[in-house]
C-alpha cells in the first residue's frame, strides 16, 4: 500500500477493504457518499459510479482474491447474452432495469479488464470461454509488466442514450380491477 494516511471514510475498516478502497481515494480523492458499509463516489473518471464495500467477497477466478470495489457503467446488454455473461465471471452484474452492468473486483485495473470483455461478449466477438482465457491472459501479462490494454480504460465507447429496459406490462389496468372485485367477492 502506498499510504498509511487512510482516508477518515474508511479508517476503521478491515485491512483488505481498506486498502481496496484507499486505492479509490488515492485515484478520485475522497467518496461523495459515506456509511458504516459503503463508500460512493458519483461520476468518477469513466464511471457512472465506483462503490467500495466495508465487506469483502471471497473470488478465485482467475486465482484466489477478496472482491470490495465496484465501477458501475451504463449499458444494455443485448438480449440472449446475459448467460454467456454469468458464465464468464460471477463478478459482473447485469441489472436490465437500470440498464447497469457492473463488476466488482480489488482495483481498477481488474474491473476495467472485466468490463472490457464482458463488451467483446456482449458484442459477439468472444465466448465466455475465450474471455476467461483472455482474462487469465492478461492478469498474467499485467503482473509481468507486459503491455494489457484492456486493463488501461475501457476499450468500447459508452452509451449516450437510455439503456435502462423498463420492461413490458402484461397485466392490463382492466386485470387488476377485475383480480380486486374477485378478491372482495372471496372475502364475503
Amino acid at each position: 500500500m502506498a499510504s498509511n494516511n487512510f482516508s477518515a471514510s474508511i479508517r476503521d475498516w478491515p485491512e483488505d477493504a481498506r486498502e481496496a478502497a484507499q486505492l479509490v481515494v488515492e485515484q478520485y480523492g475522497e467518496p461523495d457518499e459515506t456509511t458504516d458499509s459503503w463508500v460512493i463516489w458519483h461520476r468518477p473518471g469513466p464511471w457512472k459510479r465506483i462503490v467500495a464495500s466495508r465487506k469483502v467477497h471471497e473470488h478465485n477466478f482467475p486465482t484466489p482474491h477478496l472482491d470490495s470495489v465496484e465501477s458501475v457503467i451504463d449499458y444494455r446488454v443485448p438480449h440472449g447474452k446475459t448467460q454467456e455473461l454469468y458464465l464468464f465471471d460471477g463478478s459482473v452484474v447485469i441489472d436490465r432495469t437500470k440498464g447497469e452492468v457492473s463488476v466488482r473486483c480489488h482495483d481498477e485495473q481488474a474491473n476495467f479488464l472485466a468490463l472490457n470483455l464482458m463488451h467483446d461478449i456482449a458484442t459477439g466477438a468472444l465466448s465466455a470461454d475465450e474471455a476467461r482465457e483472455r482474462y487469465a491472459q492478461a492478469f498474467l501479462d499485467y503482473r509481468r509488466k507486459k503491455p494489457t490494454p484492456y486493463m488501461d480504460k475501457l476499450q468500447f465507447t459508452l452509451p449516450s442514450g437510455d439503456t435502462a429496459d423498463a420492461d413490458i406490462a402484461i397485466l392490463s389496468d382492466e386485470d387488476l380491477t377485475n383480480a380486486v372485485e374477485e378478491g372482495k367477492r372471496a372475502d364475503s
